[in-house]
């Protein structure tokens, strides 16, 4: 059993390494959070990001990675049922899944405005009950400075 597990661990290495271009957003998970959770990030990424969207949307996920700062189970802020204490995977999903629907609206209203911004208002709302010491007004400036990094 021990080496079967290995073995799946081994093989999603590999297809990381070879179907994922190595990137500076893969590189910042994987200094973050380990090579598991950059394996569970990268399929997060091929799950919930159209391929042609990928290289434009994945350092967005990395950011809000980096910016949510999150605990285990919370990584990426997400708070749904579906995702919150439900795993690192759930979380780099939600976050995926989110910030594709989210682009998908923007491009349909027009792209008006900075992406970034359309997503905070979304994801991280000013003003929100669960943000009771008025955190979420950084969190527009803290993903973008963190999207140029891994852009």
């Amino acid at each position: 059993m021990c080496i079967m597990v290995n073995m799946r661990f081994l093989a999603a290495l590999l297809l990381c390494l070879t179907c994922i271009a190595q990137d500076k957003a893969h590189d910042a998970i994987l200094q973050k959070d380990g090579i598991r959770s950059a394996l569970l990030y990268d399929q997060a990424i091929r799950a919930n990001i159209r391929p042609e969207m990928r290289k434009q949307l994945a350092p967005i996920v990395a950011a809000i990675r980096y910016a949510e700062n999150g605990r285990p189970g919370l990584e990426y802020g997400c708070l749904s049922k579906y995702a919150k204490d439900r795993g690192y995977r759930r979380q780099a999903g939600e976050c995926a899944c989110t910030v594709q629907k989210n682009y998908d609206r923007w491009v349909k209203a027009g792209k008006h405005g900075k992406f970034i911004i359309f997503l905070g208002r979304v994801y991280c709302p000013v003003g929100a009950k669960n943000d009771p010491k008025g955190l979420n007004v950084h969190w527009i400036r803290n993903v973008s400075k963190f999207v140029k990094r891994f852009k």
